[in-house]
């Protein structure tokens, strides 16, 4: 039982630490969030609008009502990798006939993993040998996650929304 206990305490002091995260930027919760804008328009309006500003940058819609807006737009850097952004904008009513929208957008990151397969073979009373196989399987895995969170991105956002509200 105390050897149990030795080679359990011993383990844990060999355990991968978990890497730290690259490009992250703790929750600030202030005033100056980028995520938002109020516009002197009905919700339903304004998610008209977004729906027009995301369907004329290439996003394929999911969803679209007169307080919600949701689309996707796909991007591949490499060979290797693939980057879809999912876009969604919420309406909501901000007194009369003005609205607040928000928007967020996250990526995911897929990348290609290669696995090779192995084969056995055994020999009773010699043992067995273990041979990798050339090839094996490519799959796409998701290697990450990100809220997207520069503020060029979302002013861009909703200058063009702007540009759809106007007459």
């Amino acid at each position: 039982m105390a050897l149990l206990g030795l080679v359990v305490a011993v383990s844990g002091c060999f355990q991968r630490q978990a890497a730290p995260l690259k490009n992250f930027e703790p929750e600030a919760f202030d005033s100056t969030a980028n995520y938002s804008r109020h516009y002197e328009t009905a919700p339903a309006q304004a998610c008209e609008a977004a729906r027009r500003a995301l369907l004329s940058q290439g996003y394929v819609l999911s969803a679209a009502s007169g307080e919600q807006v949701t689309g996707r737009k796909f991007f591949q850097p490499n060979a290797e990798v693939h980057v879809p952004l999912e876009m969604r904008v919420v309406c909501a009513p901000e007194g009369e006939d003005s609205a607040i929208v928000f928007a967020v957008a996250v990526q995911e990151v897929h990348a290609v993993r290669k696995s090779n397969n192995s084969a056995s073979l055994g020999v009773g009373g010699l043992g067995s040998l273990s041979l990798p196989i050339e090839g094996g399987n490519d799959g796409m895995v998701k290697v990450g996650t990100q809220t997207v969170s520069d503020p060029r991105f979302y002013g861009s956002f909703f200058d063009l929304l702007g540009e759809h509200l106007e007459p």
